[in-house]
């Protein structure tokens, strides 16, 4: 029985990460609304979340077959990567090296493009539209399975995972469908930073333990992991900001 610290981390992590590529998905989809209709948007965005069920419908029971000592070392390590991955994208553009992602803007580009194409093409099915809109929601939801299937699975807790998943995604859409807007305002890059910060967390866990590491403290080094990942990644923001505002 999973400890109430990993259940509450499990959700935790598949709700913020799940939100944030639902976020971006969400620009694709209503920049391909706006600017070449509803039923291409829509119908697209349906068809890649189809494809996105087919896909947990079929990696979810192979998980229940791996030993789960193996299946523990290899989602650590992938995680881990992912994590640090998100993280190190986090800091860069928390100390100004990379761009932060602008919502409005990308949806503005995104209509731009869309509206651009719609005049040099002839009438009828938009199937172009249609797969700009399946393409994002694929792209994204992805990263959304593999997430899921990389928290639920080496803990037995693909519904929890599942659920967080499915929670974020819903309360996307029910904010774009309210506002038909980009939601800019959303904290993308702190969301992404506490993303690193759980994924690293978890996978570093997870690889230990599928090296035959006894962590003290059990599910609660965790927190741990998570506490230094978070004041290494808070270090080198203070660290490194000021050295990129200087001039070259």
């Amino acid at each position: 029985m999973a400890s109430l610290t990993t259940m509450v981390s499990v959700a935790g992590a598949s709700f913020a990460a799940s939100f944030v590529e639902a976020v971006e998905a969400l620009t694709i989809v209503l920049a391909v609304g706006v600017a070449r209709g509803w039923r291409p948007a829509l119908t697209g965005a349906a068809a890649a979340l189809a494809a996105l069920a087919l896909t947990v419908a079929v990696l979810g029971p192979l998980m229940g077959l791996t030993p789960i000592r193996a299946l523990q070392g290899v989602v650590g390590v992938l995680m881990l990567l992912f994590g640090l991955r998100w993280l190190r994208k986090a800091v860069l553009r928390s100390i100004g090296i990379v761009a932060r992602r602008d919502e409005d803007a990308a949806f503005q580009r995104e209509t731009r493009e869309l509206m651009e194409a719609a005049r040099r093409e002839a009438k009828g099915l938009d199937w172009a539209a249609g797969l700009t809109s399946f393409k994002a929601v694929l792209l994204e939801g992805i990263e959304v399975v593999f997430i899921v299937i990389a928290v639920g699975a080496a803990r037995g807790l693909m519904g929890l995972a599942s659920a967080g998943a499915l929670a974020a995604c819903a309360a996307v859409a029910a904010i774009g469908a309210a506002v038909h807007r980009p939601l800019a305002r959303v904290p993308e890059n702190a969301l992404k930073f506490v993303v690193g910060v759980m994924l690293s967390a978890f996978g570093l866990f997870w690889t230990g333990e599928g090296l035959g590491v006894e962590w003290p403290g059990g599910d609660a080094a965790i927190l741990a992991f998570a506490a230094m990942f978070l004041l290494v990644g808070a270090a080198l923001v203070a660290l490194l900001r000021p050295r990129a505002a200087e001039p070259a």
